[in-house]
């Protein structure tokens, strides 16, 4: 009886240390695998950020660039007023 409960022990405890080895290098993978992901969220919050800052460029630079806008119009309108109105006076 003695050599048959040292064998259940050898067995069991072969199996314990296999699985207790299996479960080690898993917690490893596992833990490598969530610093992974941590860099790649991130990378994604800077993309994110970078995006909201462009966003907000463009917010406060949309006034600005449309009144620059208008008064390019506005010459331009201007002189092309003063070209016809002196084309028009060298016929006369």
């Amino acid at each position: 009886m003695t050599d048959s409960i040292t064998l259940l022990v050898a067995i069991l405890s072969s199996f314990l240390a296999i699985f207790l080895l299996l479960g080690i290098i898993a917690l490893v993978k596992f833990i490598q695998l969530l610093d992974h992901l941590k860099k790649i969220s991130e990378k994604a919050e800077k993309i994110a950020n970078s995006a909201e800052h462009v966003g907000e460029f463009f917010k406060y630079s949309a006034g600005p660039a449309a009144i620059v806008k208008l008064l390019a119009n506005v010459t331009e309108a201007v002189f092309k007023h003063n070209k016809r109105k002196m084309k028009g006076s060298d016929n006369e």
